[in-house]
């Protein structure tokens, strides 16, 4: 799969919910997810637990641009006990960093829209445009669409993940 994304401080999570009801855009609800990253050769690998309920395994790349990104990624639904994988993954790759958050989700046409509270981190908005059906240069399209409408040009953007912020914060 494959979708093009955007991660930048969020100054006023509020200011952003009245912007996307505004829009149109529809609240999906709110999200507590843990992701527990692992050492791994290439790209990132991340066992996210949501809710206590949903657990996924999550493979991904993409380049740590400030900007715009396209991420390539594969999502298995894990089944069965996800603690004792938790423990195998661990074991056999060394756990990088914990990261967890609260996410509220709002979707808006092929777009996700995340405004994250992340431990030990603070708020975060998330676009992500989702290539699928529309194909990239489409996503590509609405993406600025959305960040226009959405006024996100000036807001701060990050490189890298929660994951790389958190370790950077480590004495």
């Amino acid at each position: 799969m494959v979708n093009v994304e955007l991660k930048a401080r969020l100054p006023n999570p509020e200011t952003l919910r009245r912007r996307l009801r505004a829009l149109g855009a529809r609240h999906a609800g709110t999200l507590r997810q843990t992701d527990t990253y692992f050492q791994v050769p290439r790209g990132r690998l991340k066992l996210r637990e949501m809710d206590g309920r949903r657990v996924e395994l999550i493979a991904y790349e993409r380049p740590d641009d400030r900007r715009e990104r396209v991420s390539n990624y594969d999502i298995a639904p894990i089944e069965g006990d996800a603690a004792l994988l938790k423990q195998a993954l661990a074991r056999a790759l060394g756990v990088r960093v914990v990261v967890r958050k609260e996410r509220d989700l709002w979707l808006l046409r092929s777009t996700r829209v995340h405004l994250d509270e992340v431990a030990g981190l603070g708020a975060f908005v998330e676009l992500e445009t989702v290539a699928g059906d529309i194909g990239l240069a489409e996503a590509y399209g609405e993406f600025e669409e959305v960040i226009a409408a959405l006024e996100l040009m000036s807001f701060a953007a990050i490189a890298g993940s929660y994951a790389d912020l958190l370790e950077a914060r480590r004495p």
